[in-house]
């Protein structure tokens, strides 16, 4: 179900020639450039690889398309890693309307609080985006390799609803 929905968001995204307001580059804004989504779609490749994900294609749109498409058949491996990879597909995990934005944005904050109740007061809410960043985490003097971030951060996952996932925090510690 989720891989359905993921390849129609990367049809319709790639092939889409709405009239939608272009940033400086000409690029419709918000949306990755061709080099941008392709670097999104290797690493998205890679994440699914150190997932345990074997025989996945060229990391290509196409080749992209053809492996989500609702017809190809998954395997368990696959099926698990989709979740912990999904965010760094190009024109997914983009927040689409306001409410997937508000959805995004109280996820986050969420986390924050609950990363803070496990011992990390100083711990930054989201920006006005919804995103916490290293530069973040590293301004409120919280060190990415104290073991107990990550087990706070394992902890509080719970609480976004799969916004976040103990994947998502593993590769964020690690700087990826």
């Amino acid at each position: 179900m989720i891989t359905a929905g993921v390849c129609a968001l990367l049809i319709a995204a790639c092939g889409s020639t709405s009239a939608a307001p272009t940033g400086a580059s000409g690029q419709d804004a918000g949306q990755p450039s061709p080099a941008q989504a392709q670097r999104d779609i290797v690493e998205f490749t890679g994440c699914m690889r150190s997932d345990g994900v074997a025989g996945l294609a060229t990391p290509t749109l196409s080749a992209l398309k053809s492996e989500l498409a609702p017809t190809t058949p998954h395997s368990r491996q696959f099926r698990a890693a989709l979740p912990d990879c999904l965010h760094l597909l190009p024109f997914v995990g983009r927040p689409q309307t306001v409410a997937q934005t508000q959805a995004h944005k109280a996820a986050f904050m969420a986390f924050a609080r609950c990363i803070r109740s496990h011992g990390f007061p100083s711990f930054p809410d989201p920006s006005t985006n919804g995103q916490i960043t290293h530069e973040m985490v590293a301004a409120a003097g919280i060190s990415l390799n104290q073991p107990a971030v990550t087990q706070a951060a394992d902890a509080c996952v719970g609480v976004t609803h799969g916004f976040i996932t103990k994947g998502i925090v593993a590769r964020f510690v690690a700087g990826r």
